[in-house]
Protein backbone atom coordinates (compact mmCIF):
# COMPACT_ATOMS: atom_id res chain seq x y z
CA UNK A 1 0.00 0.00 0.00
CA UNK A 2 1.37 3.36 -0.97
CA UNK A 3 1.42 6.03 1.76
CA UNK A 4 0.44 9.56 0.80
CA UNK A 5 2.65 12.11 2.62
CA UNK A 6 0.48 15.11 1.83
CA UNK A 7 -1.16 16.83 4.81
CA UNK A 8 -4.88 16.64 5.33
CA UNK A 9 -6.77 19.59 3.92
CA UNK A 10 -7.15 22.15 5.43
CA UNK A 11 -4.11 21.55 7.56
CA UNK A 12 -4.00 23.54 10.79
CA UNK A 13 -0.51 24.91 10.18
CA UNK A 14 -1.36 26.34 6.78
CA UNK A 15 -5.01 27.25 7.35
CA UNK A 16 -5.68 30.98 7.16
CA UNK A 17 -8.61 32.34 9.16
CA UNK A 18 -11.21 34.20 7.15
CA UNK A 19 -13.84 36.66 8.32
CA UNK A 20 -16.64 34.33 7.19
CA UNK A 21 -15.37 31.39 9.23
CA UNK A 22 -14.81 33.59 12.27
CA UNK A 23 -18.33 35.02 12.02
CA UNK A 24 -19.81 31.56 11.50
CA UNK A 25 -18.22 30.18 14.66
CA UNK A 26 -19.13 33.31 16.61
CA UNK A 27 -22.71 33.15 15.30
CA UNK A 28 -23.13 29.61 16.63
CA UNK A 29 -21.63 30.42 20.04
CA UNK A 30 -23.71 33.59 20.36
CA UNK A 31 -26.84 31.63 19.42
CA UNK A 32 -26.30 29.26 22.36
CA UNK A 33 -25.61 32.20 24.68
CA UNK A 34 -28.81 33.89 23.50
CA UNK A 35 -30.87 30.78 24.27
CA UNK A 36 -29.65 30.86 27.87
CA UNK A 37 -30.17 34.62 28.04
CA UNK A 38 -33.77 34.36 26.85
CA UNK A 39 -34.38 31.62 29.41
CA UNK A 40 -32.98 33.81 32.19
CA UNK A 41 -35.07 36.77 31.03
CA UNK A 42 -38.18 34.56 31.16
CA UNK A 43 -37.33 33.41 34.70
CA UNK A 44 -36.73 37.02 35.70
CA UNK A 45 -40.13 37.94 34.32
CA UNK A 46 -41.70 35.03 36.20
CA UNK A 47 -40.11 36.29 39.41
CA UNK A 48 -42.57 39.18 39.22
CA UNK A 49 -45.35 36.68 39.90
CA UNK A 50 -43.53 35.25 42.93
CA UNK A 51 -43.32 38.55 44.71
CA UNK A 52 -41.40 41.76 45.08
CA UNK A 53 -38.49 40.26 47.07
CA UNK A 54 -37.44 37.93 44.25
CA UNK A 55 -37.69 40.70 41.69
CA UNK A 56 -35.74 43.09 43.92
CA UNK A 57 -32.86 40.60 44.26
CA UNK A 58 -32.49 40.41 40.49
CA UNK A 59 -32.74 44.19 40.17
CA UNK A 60 -29.95 44.68 42.74
CA UNK A 61 -27.76 42.22 40.82
CA UNK A 62 -28.37 44.08 37.55
CA UNK A 63 -27.27 47.37 39.16
CA UNK A 64 -23.88 45.86 40.12
CA UNK A 65 -20.84 46.18 37.84
CA UNK A 66 -21.00 42.49 36.90
CA UNK A 67 -24.73 42.77 36.17
CA UNK A 68 -24.21 45.78 33.92
CA UNK A 69 -21.40 43.92 32.15
CA UNK A 70 -23.72 40.97 31.54
CA UNK A 71 -26.48 43.25 30.19
CA UNK A 72 -24.11 45.07 27.80
CA UNK A 73 -22.58 41.76 26.69
CA UNK A 74 -26.01 40.30 25.99
CA UNK A 75 -26.92 43.44 24.10
CA UNK A 76 -23.89 42.80 21.87
CA UNK A 77 -24.76 39.13 21.38
CA UNK A 78 -28.31 39.96 20.31
CA UNK A 79 -27.13 42.78 18.03
CA UNK A 80 -24.49 40.57 16.43
CA UNK A 81 -26.90 37.69 15.96
CA UNK A 82 -29.58 39.88 14.35
CA UNK A 83 -27.14 41.57 11.95
CA UNK A 84 -25.54 38.27 10.99
CA UNK A 85 -29.00 36.77 10.41
CA UNK A 86 -29.76 39.64 8.02
CA UNK A 87 -26.50 38.81 6.22
CA UNK A 88 -27.54 35.15 6.00
CA UNK A 89 -30.96 36.19 4.71
CA UNK A 90 -29.26 38.09 1.88
CA UNK A 91 -27.25 34.94 1.12
CA UNK A 92 -30.47 32.89 1.08
CA UNK A 93 -31.83 35.32 -1.52
CA UNK A 94 -28.68 34.79 -3.61
CA UNK A 95 -26.85 38.05 -2.89
CA UNK A 96 -23.43 38.73 -1.37
CA UNK A 97 -21.53 35.59 -2.36
CA UNK A 98 -18.72 37.52 -4.02
CA UNK A 99 -15.57 37.28 -1.87
CA UNK A 100 -15.15 41.05 -1.63
CA UNK A 101 -18.82 41.59 -0.70
CA UNK A 102 -18.67 38.77 1.86
CA UNK A 103 -15.67 40.41 3.56
CA UNK A 104 -17.31 43.84 3.55
CA UNK A 105 -20.58 42.56 4.98
CA UNK A 106 -18.65 40.55 7.57
CA UNK A 107 -16.84 43.63 8.81
CA UNK A 108 -20.11 45.59 8.69
CA UNK A 109 -21.73 42.97 10.93
CA UNK A 110 -18.88 43.22 13.45
CA UNK A 111 -18.71 47.00 13.39
CA UNK A 112 -22.49 47.40 13.35
CA UNK A 113 -22.98 45.12 16.35
CA UNK A 114 -20.64 47.27 18.44
CA UNK A 115 -22.29 50.47 17.22
CA UNK A 116 -25.75 49.11 18.08
CA UNK A 117 -24.55 48.03 21.52
CA UNK A 118 -23.16 51.49 22.26
CA UNK A 119 -26.32 53.09 20.89
CA UNK A 120 -28.57 50.92 23.06
CA UNK A 121 -26.40 51.67 26.09
CA UNK A 122 -26.65 55.40 25.49
CA UNK A 123 -30.40 55.20 24.95
CA UNK A 124 -30.71 53.21 28.17
CA UNK A 125 -28.79 55.91 30.03
CA UNK A 126 -31.15 58.58 28.62
CA UNK A 127 -28.30 60.36 26.88
CA UNK A 128 -30.26 60.66 23.61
Amino acid sequence: MEHNKNPLSPHLQIYKWQISSLLSITHRIVGVINIFAITLICFWSLSLILGENNYETVRIFLKSFFGKFIVVSLCWTFSFHILNEIRHLAWDLGYGFDLKIAKITGFLVLFGSFVLTILFYLIGKDIF
